[in-house]
């Protein structure tokens, strides 16, 4: 897939003097961007405090409606943005499309949100004396976003910032710099200030971070990724004591109970498990199944998996496209010979494609054990490894059994059974009877090593501000 985008024409660079771009897909250079040296970044961030104090002096109705041309301009170019999503990130341009609408949601959403950022009276405490808070923003915040969702990764943390009256920085993923360009583009047609939102490409993630989280004058940073960035990250920002937002890696386990209803809880399956190629952070990567259901649900799961159809993501008859790069094969490839060598059986799937060097065929794996290596790591493929359980008390152990906690599906209908396993999970989301989570309306996060902090929702706007406490003594009694 080539690239022939307006959007992103005033950020290219001649191939070899930049960040290059491949697609995942035939592994051919589709452009070449900026590489940001530390010292323009510096002045990126120094410029942006002026322009975020300016920022917030606006009314929240001015920022908001600012935010809500940009959500405009986003649905307007929905096609585009989605042709540079599937040709930089390798997934079906479908999928793409419903990521361009879903990343636009957030910008709509923290538009309104903004104007709700509310402090309180308190009732005083002795006479003469009145207490109140209000919330102002942190001031000037960097973030750091995937490969994966690389429009929505980065509107659901800018969005939030601006509406909060902060300005941001990002540093998107080496692999898919042209969306974060593409949407810095339509913000600033939009009317957000260049010097307030800024995307910064670059060859160096290291240095970049570690200039993040030692600039004191960036107050916050947010960052997407594996849990052992996050943290380096986290003892980084531990310098300049700076607030941070991490949503970290996931082991989502996927339940099925045998009060279950095992076609709603196929289809289940198959949207969380193979959606970006299993490549989310919240995919189902670990399914539990009850003894008397197992064999039916195993088989249907198998059935309809060996009916999706793998190539370019360009092609609109593609459901599932290439892994990200030839290391994210690797591991995939990797993690299924391990199992199957310690007694799995691939019931579909479980070799690579020939059609292109990062293809996968989506695999179906029965009797995996906790002794295999899938079980413990995120697979990031299109892999569902399938055990056995019979109790509740058992299945319950097995999901937590895990230092990550994003999230969780399972499948029930007894009222009973779903409130105490919902309960009991420790997951900062659960899904229940469904197998698709994400929403702009709903906080989205983690507990244990998969994360600090929300985004989306009420809690994500939070995260941008700061509370402000005031005594006024001297008052009429």
């Amino acid at each position: 897939m080539s690239i022939n985008s307006t959007l992103i024409a005033g950020y290219l660079v001649a191939s070899g003097s930049g960040l290059s771009v491949l697609n995942p897909a035939t592994g051919k250079e589709i452009a070449c961007v900026k590489d940001w040296s530390l010292a323009d970044i510096e002045n990126a961030i120094v410029v942006a405090e002026p322009a975020q104090k300016e920022w917030a002096a606006q009314p929240a109705k001015t920022r908001a409606s600012i935010l809500k041309r940009w959500n405009d301009l986003i649905l307007e170019s929905q096609d585009e943005l989605a042709t540079i999503i599937t040709s930089e990130c390798g997934k079906p341009i479908a999928e793409a499309k419903g990521e361009a609408a879903y990343g636009a949601s957030f910008v709509e959403w923290f538009a309104e949100e903004g104007k709700r950022a509310y402090g309180d009276v308190i009732p005083h405490h002795a006479p003469g004396k009145r207490l109140m808070t209000i919330k102002q923003p942190v001031g000037v915040t960097a973030a750091i976003t995937p490969w994966n969702f690389p429009l929505a990764m980065i509107t659901r943390k800018v969005a939030p910032a601006l509406a909060a009256g902060c300005a941001m920085i990002v540093k998107p993923a080496e692999t898919t710099p042209l969306t974060a360009l593409a949407i810095e583009s339509l913000a600033h047609q939009a009317g957000i200030p260049q010097a307030l939102f800024r995307v910064v490409t670059t060859t160096d993630p290291v240095s970049v971070g570690k200039l993040f989280c030692s600039n004191a004058i960036i107050r916050k940073i947010s960052f997407t990724g594996s849990t052992a960035v996050g943290k380096i990250l986290l003892k980084q920002c531990a310098g300049t004591v700076k607030r941070t937002s991490m949503e970290l890696g996931g082991n989502a386990p996927f339940i099925v109970f045998d009060d279950a209803d095992i076609d709603a809880a196929v289809d289940g399956a198959l949207a969380s498990k193979f959606r970006n190629a299993g490549q989310t952070c919240v995919c189902a990567n670990r399914f539990f199944v009850q003894s008397s259901v197992y064999h039916s649900f195993v088989s249907k799961l198998a059935e309809r998996v060996s009916k999706i159809k793998v190539g370019d993501g360009a092609q609109t008859e593609t459901e599932v496209g290439p892994l990200i790069n030839k290391a994210g094969l690797e591991k995939v490839s990797r993690l299924v010979e391990d199992a199957v060598s310690k007694g799995a059986q691939a019931v579909t799937g479980g070799k690579r494609l020939t059609i292109g060097e990062c293809f996968y065929e989506p695999t179906v794996l029965r009797d995996v054990t906790t002794e295999m290596d899938i079980l413990h790591a995120e697979i990031f493929g299109p892999v569902a490894p399938i055990t056995k359980f019979d109790t509740d008390d058992e299945v319950i152990a097995l999901a937590n059994s895990t230092p990550y906690g994003l999230a969780a599906y399972f499948y029930a209908r007894d009222i009973s059974r779903i409130w105490r396993v919902m309960e009991e999970l420790e997951f900062g989301m659960v899904g229940i009877n469904d197998g698709i989570i994400s929403t702009e309306v709903a906080p989205f996060g983690g507990v244990k090593e998969s994360g600090i902090g929300r985004e989306g929702g009420q809690l994500g706007l939070e995260e941008y501000l700061e509370p402000k406490y005031a005594l006024i003594g001297g008052m009429m009694s």
